[in-house]
């Protein structure tokens, strides 16, 4: 059943008079004619009644207040507004702006749900319900909901229709698979065959190919880092984050199926037309090189944890200088991990300045890492050079573009790198290395003198920045600084700044899981499953298994999280607790400098966040 056929003009209010949930809902009741509602006193006691279960209110403004009733004698729907908004939930939810009043004869089974299914499309958008609330003619109204419905009804009926889509984040871990599990659950409930492509950490898997871009409808780019776009090149492209490819799976489908995606004309490797990196920005680039970064740091941080700890069961803790490459086994893995460790310098710099400046500026941005190494300035000095590595090759290309065709090739092979790899180590040798080393040694002396109650509030900053965004700026924000604090560290037993951030982004997945376990009663059976992979999520330090239950009500999980997360940070402080790794959760954690009191802090925040999320989570 479409929903214009249960739309009525005399069913749509433009601005309730009621200021108040129950002079609301009798006034839309009242909106009914009597050939919908044959016993009006009747329905609106129904509509209470259903209400007295639990409020109607969503999040994003919206209320549902709906009854299935022996009083209504065919199914009907009124749209209202309110631009000011009324409590609909006593607080629980923001207040509601938009309303659809659902009526359905008793006998009428499932039919408001299925109402209220069509209707999701325009409840989940808030640029839909902003439309909505400020819409001033039926047929604006109608306009909006018909919109939907006949992208629905075409997925509906055409079994063939096609969607590819590509998914990649910094880490290559879990936003990446998340995002194509969502895009893959949403294509299959709406009966259209998608292809997804990850770009994880396993490299590029389920290539998207020339015959796929042929007979798909669009492409879905769900990317915070550099997939080589410009094969999409002349196909419509709908880009966006990783984390909106989780949480808006379905609409992104929908609206690749519509045709709203736009030509693509990304850059091509080594090109000097119009880039379209110039508007990545310098977080997406920056992401880029830590990525590729992070496989050296975990595999060498982790190697020469071990080297350390197999020099301490040979008995040799107290050889000084030599700990840790004493006994053969200790020193064969010192040398493996300390040359992957020694690699991530220049592969970060590397790294950030390919994704500005494409294959070309490879060469620089290594050179520029190499030198920040051997130079003193280390993390920070490879993310500035790789920066500028990437700016100069790209301008260069661009100033060279119009250089005859007789010396394109060897300005590629010869003028190019040795112009840009020259001009990159003469800044980083002369102005980048005594500049960021000088920030560098500062930071370190820094964090090297905090007092005890200054590393814990440290502490509770970096692991409560873990929750904010799980996986989004602040949390990254966060993770890089831990990461930059290894290279100073790892050989003298790791960093207690990783230490703390690791713990907080533990914490929320564990928090999310503890409480789907203790309040039982407050989930449903789907949140409740939800909630058990968390564990999982929690102790492998994937943080971004929380993203699902905060994107769903941000508000009531939140808090919970960030506490939680802030505590079990300071906790490892407090502790004084050192990891030689970034990544690996609980595996990581039986190299730290303490396991059980890394365990139990981590267990006090996630218990703590439980609690409180347990407290604001409203009954089912």
């Amino acid at each position: 059943m479409k929903l214009k056929n249960l739309l009525k003009e005399n069913q749509v209010i433009f601005g309730l008079n009621a200021d108040n949930k129950h002079d609301a809902i009798v006034e839309m009741a009242k909106a009914f004619k009597p050939d919908v509602i044959n016993d009006q006193a009747k329905f609106i006691e129904d509509l209470f009644a259903r209400e007295s279960l639990s409020h109607t209110a969503l999040e994003e403004g919206v209320a549902t207040p709906h009854a299935k009733s022996r009083a209504v004698s065919k199914p009907a729907l009124v749209i209202a507004t309110k631009k000011e908004g009324l409590d609909f939930s006593e607080g629980e939810e923001e207040k509601s702006r938009l309303f659809f009043m659902i009526a359905v004869p008793e006998n009428e089974g499932s039919l408001h749900i299925d109402i209220l299914t069509k209707l999701a499309d325009v409840m989940l958008d808030s640029a839909k319900i902003d439309t909505l609330v400020n819409a001033t003619s039926y047929e604006e109204v109608l306009n909006i909901i018909e919109a939907k419905e006949e992208v629905v009804e075409k997925v509906e009926n055409k079994e063939e229709e096609y969607v590819v889509a590509v998914t990649a984040c910094p880490t290559g871990i879990a936003h990446t698979f998340m995002a194509r599990d969502a895009l893959v659950k949403a294509a299959k409930e709406l009966g259209v065959n998608i292809k997804v492509e990850t770009n994880g950490t396993d490299g590029r898997k389920n290539e998207i190919t020339k015959e796929d871009l042929e007979k798909a409808s669009g492409v879905i780019l769900a990317v915070n880092k550099s997939v080589n776009e410009d094969r999409f090149n002349g196909y419509k492209v709908i880009k966006v984050s990783a984390k909106d490819g989780i949480n808006k799976a379905k609409e992104l489908i929908l609206d690749t199926i519509a045709g709203k995606g736009t030509v693509a004309n990304f850059e091509k490797s080594g090109s000097t037309n119009a880039s379209t990196n110039d508007k990545k920005g310098l977080y997406n680039h920056l992401m880029s090189g830590v990525s590729y970064m992070l496989p050296l740091v975990i595999s060498g941080g982790i190697l020469i944890a071990l080297a350390f700890l197999f020099d301490t069961l040979a008995g040799n803790s107290n050889a000084g200088g030599g700990f840790g490459s004493t006994s053969k086994l200790a020193a064969t893995f010192m040398q493996i991990g300390g040359a992957a460790f020694g690699l991530f310098v220049p592969i970060l710099a590397g790294y950030v300045a390919y994704s500005i400046g494409e294959k070309s500026a490879l060469a620089a941005g290594l050179v520029a890492g190499a030198l920040a190494s051997s130079g003193g300035s280390g993390f920070l000095g490879a993310l500035v050079g790789g920066l500028f590595a990437g700016y100069v090759t790209k301008y260069y290309s661009k100033a060279t573009a119009n250089m005859k065709k007789q010396l394109q090739g060897i300005n590629l092979i010869l003028f190019a790198p040795v112009i840009t790899v020259l001009f990159t180590g003469l800044v980083m040798a002369f102005i980048l290395n005594p500049v960021v080393g000088v920030i560098n040694t500062g930071i370190t002396n820094f964090l090297e003198s905090m007092s005890a109650s200054s590393r814990i509030l440290l502490g509770a900053l970096l692991g409560g920045m873990m929750a904010v965004d799980m996986g989004g700026p602040v949390n990254k924000a966060a993770y890089v600084f831990g990461t930059g604090t290894l290279a100073a560290t790892v050989s003298t037993g790791g960093s207690s700044a990783m230490a703390a951030v690791m713990a907080g982004g533990m914490v929320p997945p564990l928090a999310i899981a503890l409480a789907t376990t203790i309040f039982k009663s407050k989930y449903d059976k789907d949140e409740r499953e939800a909630g058990l992979s968390n564990y999982i999520m929690g102790i492998s330090f994937i943080t971004e298994g929380a993203i699902p239950f905060a994107a769903a009500n941000p508000l009531r999980v939140l808090p919970g999280a960030i506490i939680g997360s802030a505590l079990a940070g300071a906790l490892t402080m407090l502790f004084n607790i050192k990891i030689p790794a970034p990544h690996g959760g609980i595996l990581v954690m039986f190299l730290s400098s303490n396991f059980f009191l890394y365990l139990l802090a981590i267990l006090i925040g996630s218990v703590l966040g439980a609690v409180i999320l347990g407290i604001m989570k409203e009954k089912k």
